[in-house]
């Protein structure tokens, strides 16, 4: 075949090199379409915790994660990249008015330090919906890495909305994410979902540092038997399947929801992710 059939017609670009396998003269290597963080960042780690459907506690799962890490010493950070369904200030607790100067905006900073930007910040009213499409809403989610001055922070973390579409994607693709947390649920189906996340952490070249399953079981106030109301967990199969480590099982947890209910999540009194933050300092970036 001839090189200009090779070629991809400019109408027909996606713009993913990554994934392309056209020659063409302007492919660039995937590398190239990290976007550099703004001026006044200077992020060492990025975790991104995702899952194949929504309702499983990404949002949980990553507000718990960056309370842990700032308890353990490190500055820690929270990007809300789920733009249709932010809640991560309504877990935290944070209001006020995004300030910025001539390099970009200022996260807003919980009662414990954590940096933390999502759009609900940026809106008149939290209840507003964002009625955008999915490129508007990868274009900001990709301009809160570039736009905002999150100044030094150890340990990023991205909370993602659930799928593999136009966010997702945009995210692997222009964010340096060192590693992702998958979380999941007990339910037999969760597998399937479980495996849509892998599948796109390996088509994307991102590395997996473990699973979390949320909602795991509950204790009888009585007696402090487990139950499962969910049904009996499958997370320990589905980690053998892909030769990945479980990091936590959570169980429910009135006083967590308690808590995320009155935006005092940095009250939370349990270890339920020390293995996880332990797992995400000791994860070796893959360079």
């Amino acid at each position: 075949m001839a090189d200009n059939e090779k070629n991809v017609s400019q109408e027909n670009c996606t713009h993913d090199c990554s994934t392309c396998g056209a020659n063409c003269p302007s492919k660039k290597d995937p590398a190239s379409l990290i976007e550099s963080q703004n001026q006044l960042s200077n992020v060492k780690k990025v975790i991104a915790v995702v899952s194949g459907k929504g309702g499983v506690g990404k949002s949980l799962v990553s507000s718990m994660l960056s309370v842990m890490t700032s308890r353990r010493g490190s500055t820690a950070a929270l990007l809300d990249a789920d733009i249709t369904g932010p809640s991560i200030p309504k877990i935290f607790g944070v209001k006020g008015e995004v300030t910025g100067c001539e390099y970009g905006m200022f996260p807003l900073q919980t009662k414990t330090g954590i940096r933390v930007m999502s759009i609900n910040l940026l809106l008149e009213n939290e209840t507003s919906p964002v009625l955008w499409r999915g490129p508007v809403i990868a274009g900001t989610v990709k301009q809160f890495w570039t736009d905002v001055c999150w100044g030094d922070v150890d340990y990023m973390y991205v909370d993602m909305p659930p799928g593999t579409g136009d966010v997702p994607l945009t995210v692997f693709q222009s964010l340096p994410i060192s590693g992702i947390i998958i979380v999941a649920s007990p339910q037999e189906l969760v597998s399937m979902i479980v495996a849509k996340a892998v599948e796109m952490a390996e088509m994307m070249h991102i590395p997996i540092i473990g699973l979390v399953e949320n909602m795991s079981y509950m204790e009888c106030p009585d007696c402090g038997k487990k139950l499962y109301p969910f049904g009996e967990s499958h997370i320990d199969e589905i980690a053998e399947k892909y030769g990945l480590p479980v990091l936590a099982k959570i169980p429910i947890d009135h006083r967590l929801a308690a808590l995320c209910d009155k935006g005092a999540l940095e009250l939370m009194e349990n270890d339920y992710l020390e293995q996880a933050v332990e797992a995400i300092e000791n994860f070796e970036i893959k360079k």
